[in-house]
């Protein structure tokens, strides 16, 4: 049945209604068949088959591949303040029931598609509160967005120092959009960007300025927890450390030894100052080195010895083209410290790429013990945290795949 709209119109292919009918909020350029002339970047467009069906309102981006980003299928929407209000609303309602003592201390609050806000990150680090905006339409939404979420963060007991916008990635300009950072113009600029939380019983200070990404990766809340309790009376080698949130809980959780290795002098800088917040700095160690050299060094070395091993590196894929090469380096060092541990020894690995999806990696990881001829078997297999929640059909939303292993 046609519908009389008020919104300019998309004819989208075949391919695309079935990609939406699934669940998948996106439309691509080369998806759309017809669209109405002279539309402003950033406007509601409403998206419809080639049967003239209504598939749901998007916002348009002028400028992206994805060239329509869909926020609603229910067609009495109107999409005023009120709607983006409710929006934040039902976020944040989630993380309260979800994340328990977390809420809103320190937890993600907006993630993107997850929450119906295409392209917007929020995190909230005691007091501040940091954002990035990766959509032409989120960004000319942001105002009422960000007073949404000041008003409600202020009845849930948290007043806003500021809001610190983190928009330095090169998707904005494919979205028409300038790469920026700095506190958010229409509030106030505090002095400093450092806030200071808690997470499993460790503090940690969060520079939002200079931190990657947001500042702190909050994904890993609670298998970080699973180390701590996992680590007692343990030799543990934690590779790709950042702030040293992993040795840390693997210390507080009773750890003979910790080793912490990370190639940045700045974000070792910050993991000292955290190991000294929570009077731990005499119980790791921490190395400046390049992990994949470090590793091969101890293979040939072994004067070190280690019951576990965690990896958590940077994502090596960002793209579908360069997978074959990150399951190269996933493999290179899973396969080291495989032959590193000795008979129940437990390696915690991650990735945080969602191109390398949990069947490649698996097959990674299988790969990795037949080359460093060893039998292993998974304990665990873990995602991220809550407040990251996985919308059904949209795989760019599964990301973090954490796997526990143990030498067999």
């Amino acid at each position: 049945m046609k519908q009389t709209r008020a919104f300019p119109k998309a004819r989208v292919t075949k391919k695309a209604e079935i990609s939406v009918k699934n669940g998948h909020p996106w439309v691509y350029a080369d998806e759309i068949t017809s669209i109405d002339e002279d539309i402003p970047n950033g406007s509601i467009v409403d998206v419809f088959s080639s049967r003239d069906s209504w598939l749901g309102a998007g916002l348009l981006s002028l400028h992206s591949k994805i060239r329509i980003r869909l926020i609603s299928s229910n067609a009495n929407d109107r999409f005023d303040d009120a709607f983006w209000e409710r929006r934040v609303g039902y976020a944040l309602d989630m993380r309260r029931a979800v994340m328990g003592e977390y809420y809103p201390s320190c937890c993600r609050l907006i993630f993107g598609e997850a929450d119906g806000m295409p392209g917007l990150t929020a995190d909230l680090f005691g007091d501040i509160l940091v954002s990035e905006v990766l959509s032409y339409g989120i960004e000319m939404r942001k105002d009422v967005i960000y007073r949404a979420l000041r008003e409600r963060l202020l009845s849930d007991g948290v007043g806003l120092r500021g809001i610190y916008e983190r928009n330095t990635s090169s998707l904005r300009e494919k979205e028409g959009l300038e790469a920026f950072s700095g506190w958010y113009s229409a509030g106030p600029s505090p002095d400093d960007a450092v806030s200071e939380i808690t997470e499993n019983g460790i503090r940690y200070v969060v520079d939002v300025e200079n931190g990657q990404k947001t500042g702190f990766f909050l994904d890993q809340k609670y298998n970080r927890l699973r180390i701590q309790q996992l680590s007692g009376d343990r030799r543990v080698l934690d590779c790709f450390t950042h702030t040293g949130s992993f040795a840390m809980n693997a210390a507080l959780g009773g750890a003979q030894k910790v080793t912490a290795v990370d190639i940045s002098s700045f974000a070792l800088q910050t993991a000292a100052r955290n190991l000294a917040l929570n009077g731990l700095e005499d119980r790791v160690e921490l190395v400046c080195a390049d992990v994949f050299d470090l590793l091969n060094e101890k293979l040939r070395d072994r004067s070190d010895r280690y019951d576990m091993i965690i990896l958590d590196p940077p994502a090596f894929t960002k793209s579908r083209s360069t997978v074959e090469g990150a399951s190269r380096g996933y493999k290179q060092i899973n396969m080291a410290a495989m032959r590193l541990l000795p008979r129940g020894g437990i390696l915690a690995t991650c990735s945080c790429s969602h191109f390398m999806t949990e069947p490649l990696f698996e097959k990674m990881l299988a790969s990795a013990a037949r080359d460093a001829g060893v039998s292993v078997k998974i304990l665990e297999k873990r995602q991220q945290a809550p407040d990251h929640p996985v919308l059904l059909g949209v795989d760019e939303t599964s990301y973090l795949k954490f796997y526990i292993l143990q030498i067999v």
